[in-house]
């Protein structure tokens, strides 16, 4: 439970879709948010093997340099074929410079002799009070899924367009974005984050 009550923060990202999403989750908390592009803060390097470790660097830079609160999350794809990759490698798995369609095409190729593409997004959230936060707030959901070799749907973001969810039949590209935020595993992350919030966790 947060004691004193949170009115800003900035959120450790540059990517639109991810910022759009995390906006509109938090909009009911009335919380004011911020960018780290409004703050002009430099996006800092990712080199840790998980999640967790990346997202607290995000969330500290953010919040040193805003002098804010600061909210960062890590996300990825984890296929199980390919032993979680690409995990915490999902957003420049292609390499350099990031690209969503060269990603995807990596994914595709990597995948298309395998029997299984069973795949789950995966997203830790880090909310840090201060920079020096001792006790950060750490949330985390999965989305469980597949991969599927052609794309579906104008929606969402990275690999929405090929991940497919039997159980609706659709991709998360062809969701409503109201719908995903429910269902995604940044929802369900920021869902929990929000219970700390409003005190109905400790």
């Amino acid at each position: 439970m947060i004691q004193t009550p949170l009115t800003k923060l900035v959120i450790a990202s540059n990517n639109k879709g991810k910022l759009h999403e995390i906006r509109s989750l938090l909009d009911p908390l009335r919380i004011e948010v911020f960018t780290q592009s409004e703050f002009k803060i430099p996006e800092v390097d990712e080199p840790f093997h998980t999640f967790v470790e990346n997202a607290l660097t995000k969330a500290r830079n953010a919040s040193k340099h805003a002098g804010l609160p600061a909210l960062a999350d890590d996300s990825g794809i984890c296929v199980n074929a390919l032993n979680g990759e690409p995990g915490v490698k999902s957003a420049r798995f292609a390499g350099e410079p990031k690209s969503d369609q060269r990603n995807n095409q990596k994914l595709v190729e990597a995948l298309k002799n395998q029997a299984d593409r069973s795949a789950y997004y995966y997203c830790i959230i880090v909310l840090l009070r201060h920079a020096d936060d001792p006790q950060p707030i750490i949330v985390d959901g999965t989305w469980q899924g597949e991969i599927i070799l052609e794309p579906k749907g104008q929606g969402g973001f990275g690999y929405d367009p090929y991940f497919y969810l039997p159980e609706l039949g659709k991709t998360a590209a062809e969701l409503p974005a109201e719908q995903k935020n429910r269902i995604s595993h940044r929802g369900k992350a920021l869902a929990e984050l929000a219970a700390y919030i409003q005190g109905r966790k400790s």
